[in-house]
Protein backbone atom coordinates (compact mmCIF):
# COMPACT_ATOMS: atom_id res chain seq x y z
CA UNK A 1 0.00 0.00 0.00
CA UNK A 2 1.31 3.42 -0.97
CA UNK A 3 0.72 6.41 1.25
CA UNK A 4 2.17 9.76 2.26
CA UNK A 5 4.33 9.56 5.35
CA UNK A 6 3.48 12.29 7.83
CA UNK A 7 6.22 11.39 10.29
CA UNK A 8 8.63 14.10 11.34
CA UNK A 9 12.13 12.89 11.95
CA UNK A 10 13.50 15.24 14.59
CA UNK A 11 13.06 18.48 16.42
CA UNK A 12 14.73 21.79 15.70
CA UNK A 13 17.45 21.26 18.28
CA UNK A 14 18.58 17.98 16.75
CA UNK A 15 18.45 19.42 13.27
CA UNK A 16 20.61 22.31 14.34
CA UNK A 17 23.19 19.87 15.61
CA UNK A 18 23.33 18.25 12.22
CA UNK A 19 24.07 21.57 10.65
CA UNK A 20 27.19 22.15 12.72
CA UNK A 21 30.30 22.33 10.58
CA UNK A 22 33.06 19.83 11.22
CA UNK A 23 36.49 19.48 9.72
CA UNK A 24 37.21 16.55 7.45
CA UNK A 25 38.89 13.53 8.84
CA UNK A 26 39.07 10.21 7.12
CA UNK A 27 40.38 9.04 3.81
CA UNK A 28 40.35 12.39 2.06
CA UNK A 29 40.69 15.73 3.81
CA UNK A 30 40.67 16.25 7.52
CA UNK A 31 41.70 17.99 10.64
CA UNK A 32 43.32 16.50 13.71
CA UNK A 33 41.71 15.03 16.78
CA UNK A 34 43.25 16.67 19.77
CA UNK A 35 42.56 13.91 22.25
CA UNK A 36 42.43 10.87 19.99
CA UNK A 37 43.87 7.65 21.34
CA UNK A 38 46.14 5.37 19.36
CA UNK A 39 45.20 1.83 18.47
CA UNK A 40 48.49 0.27 19.42
CA UNK A 41 49.67 0.22 22.97
CA UNK A 42 46.49 0.99 24.89
CA UNK A 43 42.74 0.52 24.70
CA UNK A 44 40.91 3.26 22.88
CA UNK A 45 37.83 4.91 24.28
CA UNK A 46 35.89 7.22 22.02
CA UNK A 47 33.63 9.46 24.04
CA UNK A 48 32.79 11.88 21.29
CA UNK A 49 32.05 10.90 17.75
CA UNK A 50 33.17 12.77 14.70
CA UNK A 51 31.99 13.19 11.18
CA UNK A 52 31.86 9.96 9.29
CA UNK A 53 35.27 8.87 8.11
CA UNK A 54 34.56 8.94 4.47
CA UNK A 55 33.46 12.49 4.99
CA UNK A 56 36.54 13.02 7.00
CA UNK A 57 38.68 11.75 4.27
CA UNK A 58 36.42 12.86 1.55
CA UNK A 59 34.95 16.25 2.30
CA UNK A 60 35.63 19.40 4.15
CA UNK A 61 32.31 20.54 5.56
CA UNK A 62 30.49 17.90 7.59
CA UNK A 63 28.18 18.05 10.53
CA UNK A 64 29.01 15.64 13.33
CA UNK A 65 26.98 13.72 15.81
CA UNK A 66 27.12 10.93 18.30
CA UNK A 67 25.80 7.63 16.99
CA UNK A 68 23.84 5.12 18.96
CA UNK A 69 24.02 1.43 18.39
CA UNK A 70 21.04 0.22 16.38
CA UNK A 71 18.83 -2.36 17.99
CA UNK A 72 19.24 -5.96 16.98
CA UNK A 73 18.49 -7.14 13.48
CA UNK A 74 15.10 -8.78 13.35
CA UNK A 75 14.10 -7.79 9.84
CA UNK A 76 12.62 -10.52 7.68
CA UNK A 77 14.33 -11.64 4.52
CA UNK A 78 12.46 -11.84 1.22
CA UNK A 79 10.12 -14.79 0.71
CA UNK A 80 12.70 -16.46 -1.49
CA UNK A 81 16.05 -15.38 -0.08
CA UNK A 82 19.25 -16.41 -1.79
CA UNK A 83 20.33 -19.96 -1.10
CA UNK A 84 22.24 -20.21 2.10
CA UNK A 85 21.53 -16.61 3.00
CA UNK A 86 18.30 -16.54 4.98
CA UNK A 87 18.37 -12.79 5.02
CA UNK A 88 21.66 -12.78 6.85
CA UNK A 89 25.06 -11.65 5.67
CA UNK A 90 26.66 -14.01 3.17
CA UNK A 91 29.78 -15.87 4.08
CA UNK A 92 31.56 -15.55 7.37
CA UNK A 93 32.34 -12.06 8.59
CA UNK A 94 35.70 -11.32 10.15
CA UNK A 95 36.17 -12.44 13.74
CA UNK A 96 34.71 -9.94 16.11
CA UNK A 97 32.58 -8.30 13.46
CA UNK A 98 29.06 -9.64 13.33
CA UNK A 99 27.33 -6.73 11.73
CA UNK A 100 26.71 -5.00 15.02
CA UNK A 101 27.62 -1.47 15.81
CA UNK A 102 31.33 -1.12 16.50
CA UNK A 103 32.47 -0.54 20.03
CA UNK A 104 35.16 2.09 19.80
CA UNK A 105 35.10 3.04 16.13
CA UNK A 106 37.29 5.45 14.13
CA UNK A 107 36.50 8.88 12.72
CA UNK A 108 32.91 9.37 11.83
CA UNK A 109 31.92 9.40 8.24
CA UNK A 110 32.94 8.19 4.90
CA UNK A 111 36.60 8.58 4.25
CA UNK A 112 37.69 10.64 1.34
CA UNK A 113 40.93 10.87 -0.50
CA UNK A 114 43.95 10.90 1.67
CA UNK A 115 42.13 12.63 4.39
CA UNK A 116 41.34 10.24 7.19
CA UNK A 117 41.50 11.64 10.70
CA UNK A 118 39.73 14.66 12.04
CA UNK A 119 38.26 16.88 14.68
CA UNK A 120 35.91 15.75 17.40
CA UNK A 121 32.28 15.92 16.44
CA UNK A 122 29.25 17.30 18.16
CA UNK A 123 26.70 15.11 19.91
CA UNK A 124 23.09 14.51 18.87
CA UNK A 125 20.44 11.84 19.24
CA UNK A 126 20.04 8.99 16.78
CA UNK A 127 17.41 9.43 14.10
CA UNK A 128 14.36 7.20 14.67
CA UNK A 129 11.79 8.80 12.34
CA UNK A 130 12.01 9.82 8.70
CA UNK A 131 9.96 11.89 6.28
CA UNK A 132 9.19 10.21 2.97
CA UNK A 133 7.15 10.91 -0.14
CA UNK A 134 6.14 7.25 -0.45
CA UNK A 135 6.10 4.94 2.56
CA UNK A 136 5.55 1.17 2.35
CA UNK A 137 4.64 -0.82 5.45
CA UNK A 138 3.04 -3.91 3.87
CA UNK A 139 4.03 -6.40 1.18
CA UNK A 140 3.34 -5.44 -2.43
CA UNK A 141 4.70 -5.26 -5.95
CA UNK A 142 5.05 -1.82 -7.55
CA UNK A 143 5.49 -1.49 -11.31
CA UNK A 144 6.85 1.50 -13.26
CA UNK A 145 6.52 3.98 -10.41
CA UNK A 146 7.88 7.51 -10.88
CA UNK A 147 8.66 9.46 -7.70
CA UNK A 148 9.82 13.07 -7.47
CA UNK A 149 11.17 14.25 -4.12
CA UNK A 150 11.98 17.90 -3.42
CA UNK A 151 11.53 18.17 0.35
CA UNK A 152 14.28 19.07 2.80
CA UNK A 153 16.04 15.95 4.10
CA UNK A 154 13.22 13.67 3.00
CA UNK A 155 13.36 10.22 1.45
CA UNK A 156 11.63 9.53 -1.81
CA UNK A 157 10.81 5.92 -0.86
CA UNK A 158 10.91 4.34 2.60
CA UNK A 159 10.32 0.61 3.28
CA UNK A 160 9.67 -0.29 6.91
CA UNK A 161 7.65 -2.37 9.41
CA UNK A 162 8.82 -5.68 7.97
CA UNK A 163 7.34 -5.07 4.53
CA UNK A 164 8.74 -6.80 1.44
CA UNK A 165 8.27 -4.56 -1.59
CA UNK A 166 9.27 -5.42 -5.15
CA UNK A 167 9.92 -2.38 -7.36
CA UNK A 168 10.00 -3.00 -11.10
CA UNK A 169 11.44 -0.19 -13.23
CA UNK A 170 11.39 2.33 -10.38
CA UNK A 171 12.25 5.89 -11.41
CA UNK A 172 13.27 8.35 -8.66
CA UNK A 173 14.25 11.99 -9.01
CA UNK A 174 15.51 13.54 -5.78
CA UNK A 175 16.25 17.29 -5.95
CA UNK A 176 16.55 19.61 -2.95
CA UNK A 177 18.64 22.77 -2.64
CA UNK A 178 18.28 23.07 1.13
CA UNK A 179 18.88 19.51 2.34
CA UNK A 180 21.67 19.40 4.90
CA UNK A 181 23.30 16.00 4.35
CA UNK A 182 25.95 15.51 7.03
CA UNK A 183 25.86 12.81 9.67
CA UNK A 184 22.09 12.35 9.64
CA UNK A 185 22.45 11.28 6.03
CA UNK A 186 25.68 9.32 6.57
CA UNK A 187 24.65 7.37 9.64
CA UNK A 188 20.87 7.00 9.27
CA UNK A 189 19.90 7.47 5.64
CA UNK A 190 18.06 10.76 6.05
CA UNK A 191 17.48 12.18 2.56
CA UNK A 192 18.38 8.99 0.66
CA UNK A 193 16.38 8.31 -2.48
CA UNK A 194 15.36 4.82 -1.35
CA UNK A 195 15.70 3.81 2.29
CA UNK A 196 14.95 0.45 3.92
CA UNK A 197 15.03 0.54 7.73
CA UNK A 198 12.92 -2.42 8.83
CA UNK A 199 11.85 -4.11 5.65
CA UNK A 200 13.11 -5.47 2.36
CA UNK A 201 13.25 -3.60 -0.94
CA UNK A 202 13.81 -5.61 -4.13
CA UNK A 203 14.68 -3.22 -6.96
CA UNK A 204 14.59 -4.48 -10.55
CA UNK A 205 16.09 -2.09 -13.07
CA UNK A 206 14.98 1.53 -13.07
CA UNK A 207 16.95 4.71 -12.53
CA UNK A 208 17.71 6.99 -9.58
CA UNK A 209 18.90 10.57 -10.04
CA UNK A 210 19.83 12.68 -7.02
CA UNK A 211 20.86 16.34 -6.84
CA UNK A 212 20.65 16.90 -3.10
CA UNK A 213 23.06 16.88 -0.18
CA UNK A 214 22.65 13.56 1.60
CA UNK A 215 20.90 12.12 -1.42
CA UNK A 216 22.26 8.57 -1.50
CA UNK A 217 20.86 6.24 -4.12
CA UNK A 218 19.98 3.01 -2.29
CA UNK A 219 20.39 2.84 1.51
CA UNK A 220 19.93 -0.05 3.95
CA UNK A 221 19.91 0.88 7.64
CA UNK A 222 19.39 -1.20 10.78
CA UNK A 223 17.09 -4.13 9.96
CA UNK A 224 16.68 -2.96 6.37
CA UNK A 225 17.65 -5.15 3.41
CA UNK A 226 18.01 -4.00 -0.20
CA UNK A 227 18.38 -6.19 -3.29
CA UNK A 228 19.05 -4.31 -6.53
CA UNK A 229 19.73 -5.49 -10.07
CA UNK A 230 20.43 -3.53 -13.24
CA UNK A 231 19.67 -0.14 -11.68
CA UNK A 232 21.34 3.09 -12.84
CA UNK A 233 22.22 5.61 -10.11
CA UNK A 234 23.64 9.11 -10.46
CA UNK A 235 24.24 11.46 -7.51
CA UNK A 236 25.54 15.02 -7.75
CA UNK A 237 25.98 16.45 -4.24
CA UNK A 238 27.96 15.76 -1.06
CA UNK A 239 27.30 12.85 1.30
CA UNK A 240 25.53 11.03 -1.51
CA UNK A 241 26.89 7.54 -1.99
CA UNK A 242 25.60 5.27 -4.70
CA UNK A 243 24.77 2.26 -2.53
CA UNK A 244 25.10 2.61 1.23
CA UNK A 245 24.73 0.59 4.44
CA UNK A 246 24.99 1.66 8.07
CA UNK A 247 23.76 0.53 11.46
CA UNK A 248 23.84 -3.14 10.41
CA UNK A 249 21.93 -2.82 7.13
CA UNK A 250 22.38 -5.33 4.31
CA UNK A 251 22.60 -4.59 0.60
CA UNK A 252 23.10 -6.99 -2.28
CA UNK A 253 23.60 -5.68 -5.83
CA UNK A 254 24.01 -7.03 -9.34
CA UNK A 255 25.22 -5.15 -12.40
CA UNK A 256 24.56 -1.62 -11.20
CA UNK A 257 25.75 1.46 -13.08
CA UNK A 258 26.72 4.07 -10.46
CA UNK A 259 28.30 7.51 -10.77
CA UNK A 260 28.73 9.91 -7.85
CA UNK A 261 30.06 13.46 -8.15
CA UNK A 262 30.00 15.03 -4.67
CA UNK A 263 32.41 14.97 -1.75
CA UNK A 264 32.14 12.14 0.79
CA UNK A 265 30.22 10.18 -1.81
CA UNK A 266 31.85 6.83 -2.38
CA UNK A 267 30.15 4.83 -5.11
CA UNK A 268 30.03 1.88 -2.67
CA UNK A 269 29.68 3.34 0.79
CA UNK A 270 29.22 2.20 4.37
CA UNK A 271 29.22 4.10 7.61
CA UNK A 272 28.85 3.96 11.36
CA UNK A 273 27.39 0.70 12.61
CA UNK A 274 28.54 -1.19 9.54
CA UNK A 275 26.57 -3.91 7.83
CA UNK A 276 27.09 -6.25 4.90
CA UNK A 277 27.31 -5.68 1.17
CA UNK A 278 27.80 -8.08 -1.73
CA UNK A 279 28.32 -6.51 -5.16
CA UNK A 280 28.34 -8.75 -8.23
CA UNK A 281 29.12 -7.05 -11.54
CA UNK A 282 28.60 -3.48 -12.64
CA UNK A 283 30.49 -0.19 -12.85
CA UNK A 284 31.03 2.09 -9.84
CA UNK A 285 32.65 5.51 -10.33
CA UNK A 286 33.25 8.22 -7.72
CA UNK A 287 34.33 11.62 -9.08
CA UNK A 288 34.22 13.81 -5.97
CA UNK A 289 36.99 14.99 -3.69
CA UNK A 290 37.39 12.65 -0.74
CA UNK A 291 35.20 10.05 -2.42
CA UNK A 292 36.84 6.64 -2.80
CA UNK A 293 35.32 4.10 -5.14
CA UNK A 294 34.66 2.03 -2.01
CA UNK A 295 34.59 3.23 1.59
CA UNK A 296 34.49 0.34 4.05
CA UNK A 297 33.25 0.24 7.62
CA UNK A 298 31.41 -3.02 6.98
CA UNK A 299 31.87 -6.49 5.50
CA UNK A 300 32.00 -5.91 1.73
CA UNK A 301 32.64 -8.39 -1.08
CA UNK A 302 32.85 -7.33 -4.74
CA UNK A 303 33.10 -9.60 -7.78
CA UNK A 304 33.64 -8.95 -11.48
CA UNK A 305 33.11 -5.20 -11.21
CA UNK A 306 34.84 -2.01 -12.30
CA UNK A 307 35.70 0.48 -9.52
CA UNK A 308 37.06 3.93 -10.32
CA UNK A 309 37.96 6.87 -8.06
CA UNK A 310 38.99 9.98 -9.99
CA UNK A 311 39.65 12.28 -7.01
CA UNK A 312 40.53 9.99 -4.13
CA UNK A 313 42.16 6.73 -3.16
CA UNK A 314 40.43 3.68 -4.58
CA UNK A 315 39.72 1.93 -1.27
CA UNK A 316 39.46 3.40 2.22
CA UNK A 317 39.00 0.79 4.96
CA UNK A 318 38.64 1.61 8.65
CA UNK A 319 39.05 -0.58 11.70
CA UNK A 320 37.55 -4.04 12.24
CA UNK A 321 36.10 -4.46 8.75
CA UNK A 322 36.79 -6.35 5.52
CA UNK A 323 36.92 -5.63 1.80
CA UNK A 324 37.27 -8.51 -0.66
CA UNK A 325 37.71 -7.93 -4.39
CA UNK A 326 37.42 -10.83 -6.83
CA UNK A 327 38.30 -10.37 -10.51
CA UNK A 328 37.63 -6.67 -10.13
CA UNK A 329 39.37 -3.75 -11.82
CA UNK A 330 40.23 -0.90 -9.44
CA UNK A 331 41.56 2.51 -10.50
CA UNK A 332 42.76 5.13 -8.02
CA UNK A 333 43.82 8.75 -8.54
CA UNK A 334 44.40 10.33 -5.15
CA UNK A 335 45.60 13.93 -5.27
CA UNK A 336 48.64 15.23 -3.38
CA UNK A 337 47.39 16.90 -0.19
CA UNK A 338 49.46 18.84 2.37
CA UNK A 339 47.44 17.36 5.20
CA UNK A 340 48.85 13.91 4.41
CA UNK A 341 52.45 14.91 5.05
CA UNK A 342 53.52 14.22 1.48
CA UNK A 343 51.97 10.75 1.28
CA UNK A 344 49.48 9.48 -1.26
CA UNK A 345 48.15 5.96 -1.67
CA UNK A 346 45.69 3.78 -3.57
CA UNK A 347 44.45 1.56 -0.74
CA UNK A 348 44.49 2.50 2.94
CA UNK A 349 43.69 0.36 5.98
CA UNK A 350 43.77 2.46 9.13
CA UNK A 351 42.00 3.64 12.27
CA UNK A 352 40.99 7.28 12.25
CA UNK A 353 39.63 7.42 15.82
CA UNK A 354 36.47 9.11 14.54
CA UNK A 355 33.97 6.59 15.82
CA UNK A 356 32.94 5.10 12.47
CA UNK A 357 34.26 1.60 13.04
CA UNK A 358 35.31 -0.70 15.84
CA UNK A 359 38.97 -0.88 16.73
CA UNK A 360 40.46 -4.11 15.43
CA UNK A 361 42.05 -5.83 12.46
CA UNK A 362 41.10 -4.46 9.06
CA UNK A 363 41.35 -6.85 6.13
CA UNK A 364 41.88 -6.11 2.42
CA UNK A 365 41.91 -9.10 0.09
CA UNK A 366 42.19 -9.01 -3.71
CA UNK A 367 42.11 -12.03 -5.99
CA UNK A 368 42.68 -11.52 -9.70
CA UNK A 369 41.59 -8.37 -11.47
CA UNK A 370 43.73 -5.27 -11.68
CA UNK A 371 44.87 -2.26 -9.68
CA UNK A 372 45.82 0.91 -11.56
CA UNK A 373 47.31 3.73 -9.51
CA UNK A 374 47.60 7.09 -11.24
CA UNK A 375 49.38 8.92 -8.43
CA UNK A 376 51.58 8.10 -5.45
CA UNK A 377 52.07 4.88 -3.50
CA UNK A 378 50.02 1.71 -3.41
CA UNK A 379 49.19 0.18 0.01
CA UNK A 380 49.30 2.13 3.29
CA UNK A 381 48.40 0.96 6.79
CA UNK A 382 48.76 2.94 10.01
CA UNK A 383 47.34 3.09 13.55
CA UNK A 384 45.67 -0.32 13.29
CA UNK A 385 46.06 -4.06 12.98
CA UNK A 386 45.68 -5.10 9.36
CA UNK A 387 46.05 -7.95 6.96
CA UNK A 388 46.45 -7.85 3.18
CA UNK A 389 46.17 -10.69 0.71
CA UNK A 390 47.03 -10.32 -2.98
CA UNK A 391 46.78 -13.10 -5.53
CA UNK A 392 47.62 -12.63 -9.21
CA UNK A 393 46.55 -8.98 -9.33
CA UNK A 394 47.75 -7.04 -12.38
CA UNK A 395 49.25 -3.90 -10.80
CA UNK A 396 50.06 -0.76 -12.78
CA UNK A 397 51.67 1.90 -10.62
CA UNK A 398 52.23 5.59 -11.14
CA UNK A 399 55.61 6.88 -12.30
CA UNK A 400 55.99 8.64 -8.93
CA UNK A 401 55.10 5.57 -6.85
CA UNK A 402 56.60 6.22 -3.41
CA UNK A 403 56.13 2.70 -2.04
CA UNK A 404 54.55 -0.65 -2.66
CA UNK A 405 53.66 -1.05 1.01
CA UNK A 406 54.00 1.41 3.87
CA UNK A 407 53.30 -0.02 7.35
CA UNK A 408 54.29 2.76 9.75
CA UNK A 409 53.09 5.31 12.25
CA UNK A 410 51.88 8.72 11.16
CA UNK A 411 52.49 12.28 12.32
CA UNK A 412 48.97 12.61 13.75
CA UNK A 413 48.16 15.54 11.49
CA UNK A 414 44.84 13.87 10.78
CA UNK A 415 44.19 12.71 14.34
CA UNK A 416 45.05 9.07 13.74
CA UNK A 417 46.24 7.98 17.14
CA UNK A 418 49.07 9.35 19.27
CA UNK A 419 52.33 10.26 17.57
CA UNK A 420 55.03 7.75 18.39
CA UNK A 421 52.42 5.14 19.37
CA UNK A 422 50.27 4.87 16.24
CA UNK A 423 52.18 2.28 14.27
CA UNK A 424 50.85 -0.55 12.13
CA UNK A 425 50.56 -4.24 12.98
CA UNK A 426 50.41 -5.83 9.55
CA UNK A 427 50.34 -9.27 7.95
CA UNK A 428 50.90 -8.92 4.21
CA UNK A 429 50.64 -12.05 2.10
CA UNK A 430 51.60 -12.10 -1.58
CA UNK A 431 50.49 -15.28 -3.35
CA UNK A 432 51.65 -15.70 -6.96
CA UNK A 433 51.94 -11.94 -7.01
CA UNK A 434 54.28 -9.60 -8.90
CA UNK A 435 55.30 -6.57 -6.83
CA UNK A 436 57.36 -3.51 -7.63
CA UNK A 437 58.34 -0.83 -5.12
CA UNK A 438 59.76 -0.38 -1.66
CA UNK A 439 58.39 -1.92 1.52
CA UNK A 440 58.61 0.65 4.33
CA UNK A 441 58.28 0.00 8.08
CA UNK A 442 59.34 1.59 11.37
CA UNK A 443 60.22 0.63 14.93
CA UNK A 444 56.71 1.28 16.31
CA UNK A 445 55.18 -1.11 13.75
CA UNK A 446 55.10 -4.86 13.25
CA UNK A 447 55.23 -6.38 9.78
CA UNK A 448 55.12 -10.00 8.67
CA UNK A 449 55.58 -10.10 4.89
CA UNK A 450 55.00 -13.45 3.13
CA UNK A 451 56.01 -14.24 -0.47
CA UNK A 452 54.44 -17.47 -1.72
CA UNK A 453 53.95 -19.51 -4.91
CA UNK A 454 56.21 -17.68 -7.32
CA UNK A 455 55.75 -14.18 -5.94
CA UNK A 456 58.34 -11.58 -6.88
CA UNK A 457 59.32 -8.29 -5.22
CA UNK A 458 61.51 -5.70 -6.89
CA UNK A 459 62.43 -3.06 -4.33
CA UNK A 460 64.12 -2.37 -1.01
CA UNK A 461 62.90 -2.94 2.54
CA UNK A 462 63.43 0.32 4.40
CA UNK A 463 63.25 1.25 8.09
CA UNK A 464 61.90 4.82 8.01
CA UNK A 465 61.70 6.38 11.48
CA UNK A 466 60.29 9.74 10.35
CA UNK A 467 56.85 9.05 11.91
CA UNK A 468 57.99 6.89 14.81
CA UNK A 469 58.61 9.59 17.41
CA UNK A 470 61.27 8.39 19.81
CA UNK A 471 60.92 4.88 18.42
CA UNK A 472 60.52 1.54 20.14
CA UNK A 473 62.40 -1.72 20.53
CA UNK A 474 59.23 -3.77 19.95
CA UNK A 475 58.76 -3.15 16.23
CA UNK A 476 59.97 -5.50 13.52
CA UNK A 477 59.82 -6.43 9.85
CA UNK A 478 60.00 -10.16 9.13
CA UNK A 479 60.22 -11.49 5.56
CA UNK A 480 59.23 -15.04 4.60
CA UNK A 481 60.29 -16.08 1.08
CA UNK A 482 59.32 -19.57 -0.03
CA UNK A 483 61.38 -21.69 -2.44
CA UNK A 484 59.49 -20.53 -5.53
CA UNK A 485 59.66 -16.79 -4.84
CA UNK A 486 62.23 -14.11 -5.54
CA UNK A 487 63.30 -10.78 -4.08
CA UNK A 488 65.17 -8.46 -6.46
CA UNK A 489 66.91 -5.98 -4.19
CA UNK A 490 67.18 -2.38 -5.44
CA UNK A 491 68.83 -0.73 -2.43
CA UNK A 492 70.33 -1.35 0.99
CA UNK A 493 67.67 -2.94 3.18
CA UNK A 494 66.90 -3.54 6.84
CA UNK A 495 64.95 -6.63 7.93
CA UNK A 496 64.51 -7.94 11.44
CA UNK A 497 64.21 -11.68 10.76
CA UNK A 498 64.77 -12.91 7.22
CA UNK A 499 63.52 -16.41 6.38
CA UNK A 500 64.58 -17.26 2.85
CA UNK A 501 64.25 -20.47 0.88
CA UNK A 502 63.99 -18.65 -2.44
CA UNK A 503 66.19 -16.30 -4.45
CA UNK A 504 67.62 -12.96 -3.35
CA UNK A 505 69.67 -11.02 -5.88
CA UNK A 506 69.95 -7.57 -7.44
CA UNK A 507 68.67 -6.45 -10.85
CA UNK A 508 71.93 -7.61 -12.47
CA UNK A 509 71.58 -11.10 -11.05
CA UNK A 510 74.33 -10.59 -8.47
CA UNK A 511 73.99 -12.14 -5.03
CA UNK A 512 73.32 -9.72 -2.18
CA UNK A 513 75.26 -9.68 1.07
CA UNK A 514 73.20 -10.56 4.13
CA UNK A 515 74.80 -9.67 7.43
CA UNK A 516 73.73 -9.34 11.02
CA UNK A 517 73.50 -6.09 12.89
CA UNK A 518 76.31 -7.53 15.03
CA UNK A 519 78.55 -7.82 11.95
CA UNK A 520 78.08 -11.54 11.35
CA UNK A 521 77.99 -12.35 7.62
CA UNK A 522 75.35 -14.91 6.66
CA UNK A 523 75.71 -14.55 2.89
CA UNK A 524 78.70 -12.99 1.17
CA UNK A 525 77.44 -11.41 -2.02
CA UNK A 526 78.96 -9.53 -4.93
CA UNK A 527 76.21 -6.90 -5.28
CA UNK A 528 76.69 -3.34 -4.06
CA UNK A 529 73.65 -3.76 -1.83
CA UNK A 530 73.55 -5.12 1.70
CA UNK A 531 70.64 -6.53 3.71
CA UNK A 532 71.08 -5.99 7.44
CA UNK A 533 69.22 -8.44 9.70
CA UNK A 534 68.93 -9.52 13.31
CA UNK A 535 68.61 -13.16 12.30
CA UNK A 536 68.75 -15.15 9.05
CA UNK A 537 67.45 -18.63 8.27
CA UNK A 538 66.81 -20.74 5.21
CA UNK A 539 63.98 -22.56 6.99
CA UNK A 540 60.69 -20.85 6.19
CA UNK A 541 57.47 -21.33 8.15
CA UNK A 542 54.56 -19.85 6.17
CA UNK A 543 51.79 -21.08 8.46
CA UNK A 544 51.07 -17.50 9.50
CA UNK A 545 50.23 -16.36 5.98
CA UNK A 546 46.73 -15.18 5.11
CA UNK A 547 44.63 -17.83 3.39
CA UNK A 548 43.07 -17.28 -0.01
CA UNK A 549 39.40 -16.22 0.06
CA UNK A 550 36.92 -17.77 -2.37
CA UNK A 551 34.10 -15.85 -4.06
CA UNK A 552 31.82 -18.86 -3.70
CA UNK A 553 31.82 -18.31 0.07
CA UNK A 554 30.22 -14.88 -0.34
CA UNK A 555 28.21 -15.10 -3.54
CA UNK A 556 24.49 -14.37 -3.24
CA UNK A 557 21.71 -15.31 -5.66
CA UNK A 558 19.14 -12.73 -6.66
CA UNK A 559 15.72 -13.46 -5.12
CA UNK A 560 13.43 -15.41 -7.42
Amino acid sequence: MLKRNLIRKMGAAALAAFLSIAMLTACGSAASTANASSVTGAETTVEKTEPSTEEKTETDDKSTEKTEKPEGDNGDAPDNPPDGNNGEAPGTPPDGNNGETPGNPPDGGQGGPGGPGGAPGGQSAAVTEWDAVNEYSSDETVDSLEVTSTGTDENAVHVLKGAQVIFNNLMITRNSDDSSGGDAASFYGVGASLLATDGTAIVNGGEITSDSNGGAGLYAYGDGIVYAKGTKINTQQDTSGGVHVAGGGKLYAWDLDITTNGGSSAAIRSDRGGGEMVIDGGTYTANGSGSPALYCTADISVNNATLNATGSEGICLEGLNTTRLFNTDLTSNMPDLDQNNGLTWSVIVYQSMSGDSEVGEGSFEMVGGSLTSKNGGLFYTTNTESKFYLNDVDITQADDCEFFLRATGNDNQRGWGTSGENGADCNFTADNQKMNGDVIWDSISKLDFYMLNGSTLKGAVIDDESAAGSGSDEGYANLYIDASSKWTVTGDSTVTNLYNAGTIEDADGKSVTIKGSDGKVYVEGDSEYVITVETYSENVDTSGAVEKPEWSDYKVEYPA
